[in-house]
């Protein structure tokens, strides 16, 4: 079992987000490239708060059902460490050599394969919308890969969806915020020592 649990702040619209999470001690940043999202950044934004990410931090390219066209402008800007969408959407998608991918699983739809190994994300029907994904499936998936708990995930509830579903890591969104797409600095410090703190009592 992993003992560093890998956190992913997704959906970050600031430097000073980009700052926080960083200080708070956060593995990963997401920036959402999708147009009908409140998180979602045009390719200038995403150049700048590129160019603000730290050494150490990760960054994440995060799509929903995405045109070739944007997810080429995407990593051609930001040059992430990895891209997220659902796993249907990359059997459509041509990707340079070497782009490290994490697919999305959603509950209530297809689901990886027992013994899938790698890296992937179990996210509830809807991303960014604060709902909940079914725990007791990711306890099982769990397993079966390096897998990242996203839905609903928040200051309140991290640490006992760490000790019943034990993952390789979790990704925050929407419980980080103050007002919808808007991070909040002293959330994202509190979750994820929270998050850590949860690592250590299971």
């Amino acid at each position: 079992m992993n003992e560093r649990l890998w956190i992913k702040v997704c959906g970050l619209r600031s430097v000073e987000a980009i700052e926080a999470a960083a200080a708070a001690g956060a593995d990963a940043v997401g920036f959402v490239f999708h147009a009908s999202s409140p998180r979602h950044l045009e390719i200038g934004q995403a150049r700048e708060l590129a160019a603000a990410v730290p050494p150490g931090l990760e960054t994440v390219a995060v799509f929903l059902h995405p045109p070739q066209s944007l997810v080429e402008a995407a990593i051609d800007t930001v040059r992430p460490d990895w891209v997220q969408l659902d796993a249907d959407d990359l059997k459509g998608l041509v990707l340079p050599a070497g782009q490290k991918t994490l697919p999305v699983f959603r509950t209530g739809r297809s689901l990886p394969p027992r013994q899938a190994g790698g890296r992937f994300l179990l996210e509830s029907a809807q991303s960014g919308a604060g709902t909940v994904a079914d725990w007791t499936m990711a306890q099982a998936l769990a397993r079966s890969g390096e897998l990242v708990l996203a839905g609903g995930l928040d200051v309140a509830n991290v640490a006992d969806a760490i000790a019943t579903v034990r993952p390789f890591g979790v990704d925050v969104s929407s419980g980080v915020e103050r007002s919808r797409g808007v991070k909040d600095a002293a959330l994202i410090r509190d979750f994820v020592r929270a998050a850590r703190g949860g690592v250590k009592q299971r």
